[in-house]
Formats: structure tokens, C-alpha cells, sequence
């Protein structure tokens, strides 16, 4: 009988580097939000993903930076926390940004907060947008400032690399009984995946600074008798112009989101969705710990 292995891999980088596509291509579908705007993801969010006999649990963290708000603490110290779990730690860096200061913050942090026993390796993603001299140059550079285990050339998008990386995971894992089963592919309560669903698609369909200050709930959740499911969810944001912002003219922007978040949920769920948003102003949401244990962070954090 093969002896299985299981084990965390967090991912660690800047806001944007690519740790939520990544971890979507692992497990194969998609269990964490993706846009174009950084700090996208703010909770600590798992997939789970089989290679071989081993079942790789992805922690996908917050993007690292320099704190300000209270959001922005929780966030942080959510993704060094997920750090800290991670059997391997793999830090994804741009290529095409190389070594900024952010990189170089946490790199600081590595060698400060991390264990010796952790595998912490290096993943350059984005390959397909620098030549191969740079990439070159960059590993060179960026393996002078840290002892990485490993150095990964990798495309999330386009999967490029991510083979081998898997593979590198799988042969990494501690020996151990799965601690999911074999078609679990997250860790996430479904009323969560919901609301950040249709926070995703807010941050899709708006372009002023708003999403940062907005944050979605799923207050109800019924399984209907014919199957379906009706789901019911509050957008919160802190102005009452930022409510006629995330409505639209006549309501055509929240009734868009609500279509194409019911669309994503009803593959997700497997069954019809019933979805009604409410949007709400609540000024200083950021400010109450009922809302940051909604959306899977710390509220003491936000007070070290």
C-alpha cells in the first residue's frame, strides 16, 4: 500500500503577483477571486489539490505591504500567519517588476518570522514578459539576498513551469493521512466563496478607489425544496455616495454584478441560484470585529 503524504503550501508575494491565479491553476478550478486590481485577496483562502499520493493544501494569503488601515493590519498579519502554517513557503515575485521594496520587505520578514525547518522556495512568475537574460540576472540577484531552497520560472496564467513545481510540492510533503477528501477542492465555507463572488465582480465592474472600501456578506442561505438555493447578501460601504456608486444609474450596475455573480455560483453550487444584494452604508465597518470575522480575518490583529 502507497504511503500518502499531506501538507501546506503557502503562497507569500506582493499585492498581485500572480498567488490566487497560481493557486486556482493548482487545484484546478477557480476557489480564490481574481482581478486586475492588487490586494484582491484578504483572507487566509485553501485549495486542495492531489499529485501522486500526496494532497497539497494551497494557502492563498493577503498580498504583503506597508500597512495603514486597519484593514491593511488584519490583512498582513493574516498572510504571515499562513506563512508560518506552510510545510513549504514559495515566494512569488513579477518578473518584469524583479526586486522592489516590497520584495525586499519580505524578504526581511523571511529570515525574521519563519522556521528553519520550512522549505522556502522562490517562484519568478510572469516569465513571458521579460527576455531570458533578465530572468537570469534577476535570479542571480534575488538568490544573493535570500538562501531559497528552490527557484522556480513560472506562467500562472498560462501554466508555464507549473508542472515542476507541482511536482517539487508532492515530494515535500511530511507523511501523513489526508486530511480532506479526495474531491474537496477548498477549504472555504460556501457562504464565503459567495460573497467574495460578487465582491470580485464589483471590482471588475468598478474603477474608482471604491471596492477598497466596500465589503460583501452573505446574510442568508436556503436550500429551496426544488433544489435551488436562494442566496442573500449585503454590500457595505462607508458614504452614501459610494452607495449610488456600487447601484448604478437606475440600478443597472448591482443588477449586472448580481447576473454575472449568480452565473459563477450556479456552476459552483450546481444548482439554480436565487441572488438578491442589498447594498447598505455602514461608515465605520472597518472598525467592527463582526465584520472582519465575516470575511475570515482577525480584528485583534489590527491592534498589534
Amino acid at each position: 500500500m502507497t504511503e500518502t503524504k499531506c501538507g501546506y503550501v503557502a503562497l507569500i508575494g506582493e499585492p498581485n503577483a500572480g498567488k490566487s491565479t497560481l493557486m486556482n491553476y493548482m487545484v484546478g478550478a477557480k476557489v480564490s477571486i481574481v482581478t486586475h486590481k492588487v490586494q484582491t485577496t484578504r483572507a487566509r483562502i485553501r485549495g486542495i489539490a492531489l499529485e501522486n499520493d500526496a494532497q497539497l493544501i494551497f494557502v492563498d494569503t493577503p498580498g504583503l505591504f506597508q500597512t495603514r488601515r486597519n484593514l491593511d493590519k488584519a490583512m498582513v498579519a493574516a498572510a504571515w500567519s499562513g506563512a508560518a502554517d506552510g510545510d513549504v513557503v514559495v515566494l512569488l515575485i513579477e518578473a518584469h517588476r524583479g526586486v522592489t521594496k516590497g520584495v525586499e520587505m519580505i524578504l526581511e520578514g523571511l529570515s525574521k518570522r519563519l522556521r528553519t525547518k520550512q522549505k522556502i522556495v522562490l517562484a519568478i512568475n510572469k516569465i513571458d514578459m521579460v527576455k531570458s537574460e533578465k530572468l537570469l540576472a534577476l535570479t542571480q540577484q534575488i538568490n544573493g539576498m535570500f538562501d531559497f531552497d528552490e527557484t522556480f520560472m513560472v506562467s500562472a496564467e498560462k501554466g508555464f513551469g507549473v508542472k515542476e513545481l507541482r511536482a517539487y510540492f508532492a515530494a515535500n510533503m511530511p507523511k501523513g493521512p489526508w486530511l480532506y477528501p479526495e474531491d474537496q477542492i477548498a477549504d472555504v465555507p460556501m457562504r464565503m466563496i459567495a460573497a467574495e463572488t460578487t465582491r470580485e465582480k464589483l471590482m471588475l465592474r468598478l474603477h474608482q478607489e471604491l471596492p477598497y472600501f466596500l465589503t460583501v456578506e452573505t446574510t442568508g442561505w436556503e436550500q429551496k425544496k426544488d433544489g435551488s438555493v436562494r442566496i442573500e447578501q449585503v454590500v457595505y460601504v462607508i458614504r452614501e455616495r459610494h452607495k449610488g456608486i456600487a447601484l448604478g444609474p437606475k440600478g443597472q450596475t448591482i443588477k449586472a454584478v448580481s447576473i454575472a455573480a449568480r452565473t459563477e455560483l450556479k456552476n459552483l453550487v450546481g444548482a439554480e441560484v436565487h441572488l438578491f444584494i442589498q447594498v447598505k452604508v455602514r461608515p465605520k465597518w472597518e472598525n467592527e470585529a463582526e465584520r472582519f470575522t465575516e470575511i475570515g480575518l482577525d480584528f485583534s490583529d489590527t491592534k498589534k
